[in-house]
């Protein structure tokens, strides 16, 4: 079973010079294939990676602060940060309070129980069943509509997505539910399995201050189109969503000088190179 490392410090993870601009990146690190942090304490994941490449590609540092995921939100309203990274679907509610990039992807959610349980997708959300999500997620919001139109389940709500995962495996809860990329994560990482799929057809966006201040925006469009271009995106599809996610340590490590020259396909095929073989 992987144990996640909570950092507790922010990292500075940019390229090039000191007098570059710094542009802080919020984030939940506890949401695999997306984010999380290996066992050197680096911010690793699919965002974390779009993050820093698309920093390289227009020339500005990020600093990564792993701040929970119901508090990104305030962040980019108070200012502390500057992109909101951690799967954060776009809704109408989130957009009055923050401006979104261009969806970047599209997820359900995924409903997941013990490895021996014998729940099914009907009997899981009903008969008074305990059914966990991270506190602040679209999972959170569509239980606790669910409680309201009268389904018999008692949602508990965890600030952090391995204590909800941890209380499956454990029996305290007897359900939890995640984005669908997640969820399958989930299952190769822990005793869980996945025993259906609510089709909510949700897109993730990242997220900015409202009126985007510092421009930001286009530069995340267009870096996300440019690393579509050079087949950088296909590596880290195929690294983070076709791979071994427990190489990740090894397989970062490897990869990671190629980030530092500069060379941004070569550091995305190494990655998924090695996290396939």
């Amino acid at each position: 079973m992987r144990k996640f490392l909570l950092a507790g410090l922010a990292v500075l993870l940019g390229l090039g010079a000191a007098a570059q601009q710094v542009i802080i990146v919020g984030t939940s690190a506890d949401w695999p294939p997306f984010e999380w942090v290996d066992a050197n304490g680096n911010y690793v994941g699919f965002d974390m990676d779009l993050m820093r490449l698309i920093a390289a590609l227009h020339g500005y540092q990020i600093e990564i602060q792993d701040i929970g995921f119901d508090a990104l939100i305030p962040a980019l309203e108070a200012g502390r940060i500057d992109i909101a990274a951690a799967g954060m679907t776009i809704t109408a509610e989130r957009a009055e309070r923050v401006d979104f990039s261009a969806p970047y992807w599209s997820a359900d959610q995924g409903v997941l129980v013990k490895e021996d349980s014998e729940l099914n997708l009907a009997t899981a959300l009903s008969l008074g069943h305990k059914v966990g999500a991270q506190l602040g997620t679209t999972q959170a919001e569509w239980l606790e509509e669910a409680v309201a139109a009268g389904a018999d389940i008692t949602v508990e709500l965890y600030e952090r997505n391995e204590l909800g995962i941890m209380d499956l495996v454990a029996g305290r809860i007897d359900v939890f539910v995640a984005d669908t990329p997640v969820a399958r994560t989930f299952t190769k990482l822990y005793p869980v399995k996945m025993i259906g799929i609510i089709i909510t057809g949700e897109e993730l966006g990242f997220a900015v201050q409202k009126g985007d201040p510092k421009g930001l925006l286009p530069l995340i469009n267009s870096g996300i189109a440019r690393l579509k271009e050079l087949g950088a995106w296909d590596f880290l599809v195929q690294a983070y969503f076709g791979g071994d996610l427990e190489k990740i340590t090894a397989c970062y490590a490897e990869a990671r000088g190629l980030l530092e020259a500069g060379d941004l396909v070569g550091y995305a095929r190494t990655l998924a190179d090695c996290m396939t073989e």
